[in-house]
């Protein structure tokens, strides 16, 4: 009775540090990457993701809205970015000081449809299944994002000259909701042939997206959706990537080879869950600052 009493209590704890702390410890994790030419200034990169704002959510509309003061000088957003039918006017305004940075964008499936309650047992089993909620206005969202400025690279590409760097971008709409199409990555690539540096861009870190991108000469994919694992173990990591992303490799930098061409994949475990699921646990909401410089 002693020991189910004692696990009860663990339970409780671990519960109330999950759904009332942990969820809003926003964090900024730093990284280095030596992947620019030689001679190369350094440039920063804030990559933004999974944000699933609700207007309610003050306090992460507060820590976004502070991340201008960083002074990044790109911006990478790989979407997620709504998690209410109400979602876009708070997004946007506490994206305000970033869309003044040159960025480029993605969406995930939640820039496209509501969140629906979902068994979060369900994921251990299988990843989600495709959204069915309500339709958002994308079209609003998107809208926004291009008229700052930032490049829509859904199955598109993009080339920004960011410290005197041409950077080239390839991009793909969300692989989870099967929206990604790698045939155009032939012709993206083209496109961009003179980029100093070629960088891809997908919300969802699928390994036929890693492998896709690594094919096409990319250097440096950013990606998110997984949220890190969300609910992880302490000391061992994630459980699940709600893909086929193996699990170790469900938040930060790892290293992947295919067919002798190689790239690095940075994942960034987001800034908020879904409202369905208010919990975050051994796994902070993150935004992440890279610092590329010359290799």
């Amino acid at each position: 009775m002693e020991i189910l009493l004692a696990l009860g209590g663990l339970a409780l704890c671990a519960a109330i540090w999950g759904i009332a702390i942990e969820r809003h410890l926003y964090s900024i994790r730093r990284e280095t990457i030596a992947v620019l030419p030689a001679g190369s200034p350094d440039i920063r990169v804030l990559h933004i993701g999974d944000i699933h704002m609700a207007p309610w959510q003050k306090r992460k509309q507060r820590f976004v809205r502070s991340l201008g003061d960083l002074k990044p000088d790109l911006v990478v957003n790989t979407g997620d970015n709504l998690g209410h039918l109400k979602a876009i006017a708070p997004v946007l305004s506490a994206l305000k000081p970033l869309l003044e940075v040159p960025g480029v964008f993605v969406n995930g499936s939640n820039d496209y449809y509501a969140p629906v309650l979902r068994n979060p047992l369900g994921y251990l089993a299988k990843p989600s299944e495709r959204s069915e909620g309500p339709a958002l206005d994308t079209a609003r969202l998107v809208g926004s994002f291009q008229a700052a400025g930032w490049k829509n690279l859904n199955n598109h590409e993009g080339a920004l000259t960011i410290n005197g760097v041409k950077l080239g971008f390839l991009g793909v709409d969300d692989a989870h909701d099967e929206l990604d199409d790698l045939v155009a990555l032939d012709d993206q690539r083209k496109k961009v042939a003179d980029a100093q540096l070629l960088i891809g861009v997908s919300h969802a870190p699928y390994m036929r997206v890693i492998e896709a991108m690594a094919n096409q000469d990319v250097k440096l994919l950013f990606a998110g959706h997984t949220h890190g694992g969300q609910v992880c173990i302490p000391g061992y990591g994630a459980i699940v990537t709600n893909c086929d992303l193996p699990a170790r490799n469900a938040k930060g930098l790892s290293a992947w080879t295919f067919n002798g061409k190689s790239l690095i994949l940075n994942v960034v475990a987001g800034l908020g869950h879904s409202i369905f699921a208010p919990v975050r646990f051994a796994c902070r909401p993150e935004v992440r600052l890279l610092t590329l410089v010359a290799a």
